[in-house]
């Protein structure tokens, strides 16, 4: 009896480390979704040029400018974890009626291009985004780094380096360490994660204005994480913590007088 035990625990054991090996190899599979439909078919309600941004040797992000005025603030949009551009048409559709330039790009690895995401290469992707910008004549300090869900860990580390017109921070996370800790809680994160993304330990670095938005019904980044980040952020700063929102948060009309407000403000400096 007693050796069946044992035999049991050593099953158990390697079994455990089996698991431990195969989510360390694979865990950038587990983490990124390039390929998930996140949201309806909506109509293009605004003027853009595709263009194609060269990240490094055969990499080519898939991205959306749109540009009417060189004295308008441009946002520089890092979108989130699943799907494609096509999934953030209807944020775009509201974003040009607050009077602003765009450009989006997507990842490497999403929209079809070419690569595969990882922190670093998503950084690279990111810093060669702005790079893209500057040489269109438009410079960091007419830049808002606009970072969705993963995207907010990217427009950190990004602000963190330069001082840029303003950040916001839509559904913001602690670390992926954290995130990653919620959904594995019999792993240990810490030893096996990757790509860190730490944006706790960073956003105190950044100089630049901060805007954090954030559902107190995300079920996803759970708010508190949110709310951590502002607490952290160096003035100014502004919040807004709708009651009932998800982590895919709602252009209405408060949301988009949050974002106007923030934008103008911002315009003062």
């Amino acid at each position: 009896m007693l050796k069946f035990f044992h035999i049991s625990i050593l099953i158990l054991v390697i079994f455990y480390l089996l698991v431990l090996l195969f989510m360390f190899l694979f865990q950038r599979s587990f983490m990124y979704h390039p390929d998930v439909k996140n949201s309806d078919d909506v109509q293009i309600n605004f003027n853009y040029e595709e263009v194609f941004i060269e990240s490094e040797k055969n990499v080519l992000l898939k991205s959306w400018f749109s540009f009417s005025d060189t004295n308008k603030k441009t946002i520089l949009f890092f979108h989130g974890n699943a799907g494609t551009l096509d999934a953030r048409i209807y944020k775009l559709n509201e974003l040009k009626k607050i009077n602003i330039n765009f450009l989006i790009i997507s990842w490497r690895g999403f929209s079809g291009n070419n690569g595969k995401p990882s922190e670093q290469g998503l950084y690279k992707d990111a810093q060669k985004a702005v790079k893209w910008l500057e040489q269109k004549g438009i410079n960091k300090k007419n830049i808002i780094l606009y970072g969705e869900s993963l995207g907010t860990g990217i427009a950190i580390e990004l602000a963190t380096k330069d001082e840029y017109s303003g950040i916001i921070l839509e559904s913001p996370y602690t670390s992926m360490i954290d995130m990653g800790k919620k959904f594995y809680p019999f792993l240990p994160i810490s030893i096996l994660q990757k790509d860190k993304y730490n944006s706790l330990k960073k956003i105190n670095m950044i100089k630049s204005p901060i805007l954090v938005l954030h559902g107190k019904s995300d079920t996803l980044v759970p708010f508190y994480m949110g709310k951590k980040i502002y607490d952290a952020a160096n003035e100014p700063k502004y919040y807004y913590f709708p009651d009932f929102d998800n982590h895919m948060m709602t252009y209405d009309q408060n949301m988009l007088k949050t974002l106007s407000n923030f934008v103008n403000e911002i315009s003062k400096r």
